[in-house]
């Protein structure tokens, strides 16, 4: 992956295809898109479709190709306002004479240029055309109008023509597109990093009808991993049955025994940079799963269960040969801090997250969190705020530590 291109990952992409002969490059901005870890939702104009088929773009990037501006079956899923709150970004590759004069006037009559209206994020263009109309007065009043308007303006190129003639107008190569059109965001702390997070409880079966499980509701392991998204890593979730959507863009695995988790995790570590370890793992499970549901007979007024330790993750990541910089979480109720060395100790951890689940308003279920990241030559505090903040600020120390 170029260094630039890093900026990408995990960003969602809207890919705008006009009418012109370079429309077949389209395709190969999308691979590059994909491959970086982008999700991408192309629009196209009418005449595009005359160059490229939808099919061709639907294929490559695994979303419905959007073309009609009234369409009621596209407006009930992704409408034209749904893809402009959807989109990071939007690169319209190639760019023709048409479509740079509907953006620099504020037209609104199709697809491609009423999404643009509608959206407040970062624009790039890359103009392709004959090289007298690239050299036409009016087309290029059309671009420093774009200019002013803070759309960036990449290329064009000069060369040989489709249609014979050598000059200025030629769209730029995909990859030197994409390497401009990445400098419109941030290269964020963990891009290039993979990061492997779980999260939620696990949920361990007494019969077909009961199991034993905990209060955790996943929140701060979903908050986690939508940040170290943010922070541009590419992130695998294994989640325990919880109430929450996972974050887009990221590898997305349900499981719910602690065994399922273990076999999970152990699947998926291996190329990992981070693993963190959010997840509320049963201790203990039962020895032996009734078959059938366990009946109240009235000749007994309690039954006695008979429970045998699960697996222990943590410490099974830690005792890799090539292990990655390991992140526990000690949910406390006593001693938070003296309970959270000993576990980072016996764990052989990098870092531990400690909290103190006795108090509501920073325990199961709250929207905040006040954690104490312990490692084996300090502490450090992050006060109470919300779970979005403080992930951010669990993120941002491992990026340090990781990235010394």
């Amino acid at each position: 992956m170029e260094r630039n291109l890093k900026s990408l990952v995990n960003k969602n992409i809207l890919l705008g295809v006009s009418g012109g002969i370079a429309a077949y490059k389209s395709a190969e901005i999308v691979r590059h898109l994909r491959k970086v870890g982008a999700s991408v939702h192309v629009v196209m104009t009418k005449s595009a479709e005359e160059f490229i088929t939808p099919l061709t773009l639907q294929a490559l990037s695994g979303n419905r190709v959007s073309t009609e501006l009234l369409d009621v079956e596209a407006e009930a899923a992704m409408g034209h306002i749904e893809l402009a709150k959807w989109a990071d970004g939007i690169l319209i590759a190639p760019a023709t004479a048409n479509t740079l004069a509907r953006l620099a006037n504020g037209r609104g009559d199709d697809l491609l240029s009423t999404i643009t209206l509608a959206f407040d994020g970062p624009i790039s263009l890359a103009p392709a055309m004959n090289q007298a109309m690239w050299g036409d007065e009016r087309t290029q009043d059309n671009i420093k109008k774009l200019e002013t308007q803070n759309f960036q303006i990449c290329g064009p190129g000069s060369g040989e023509q489709a249609c014979g003639d050598v000059g200025m107008g030629r769209m730029l190569e995909p990859l030197e597109i994409l390497d401009l059109f990445s400098y419109s965001f941030n290269e964020g702390k963990m891009a290039g990093k993979s990061i492997l997070i779980t999260a939620g409880p696990t949920q361990e079966p007494i019969d077909p009808v009961r199991f034993i499980t905990n209060r955790s509701s996943g929140k701060m392991g979903y908050s986690l991993a939508q940040s170290a998204i943010d922070y541009g890593a590419k992130v695998t979730l294994i989640s325990g049955p919880v109430n929450l959507e996972p974050p887009s863009n990221c590898n997305f695995i349900s499981i719910k025994t602690a065994d399922e988790m273990f076999e999970a995790v152990m699947h998926h570590v291996n190329d990992k940079d981070v693993y963190i370890g959010t997840a509320a793992v049963s201790d203990y499970k039962p020895a032996k799963m009734q078959n059938n549901k366990i009946k109240k007979d009235g000749s007994n007024s309690s039954i006695t269960l008979e429970l045998e330790e699960n697996k222990d993750i943590l410490k099974s990541v830690s005792a890799l040969k090539h292990r990655p910089f390991v992140v526990g979480f000690a949910a406390e109720t006593n001693d938070v801090i003296e309970n959270a060395e000993k576990k980072l100790s016996s764990k052989d951890l990098d870092l531990i997250v400690a909290n103190d689940v006795s108090k509501k308003e920073i325990g199961f279920d709250s929207e905040e969190n006040e954690v104490t990241l312990v490692t084996s030559a300090d502490n450090y505090l992050i006060e109470r705020q919300s779970k979005k903040k403080v992930s951010n600020k669990i993120i941002e120390f491992i990026s340090e530590r990781i990235n010394d």
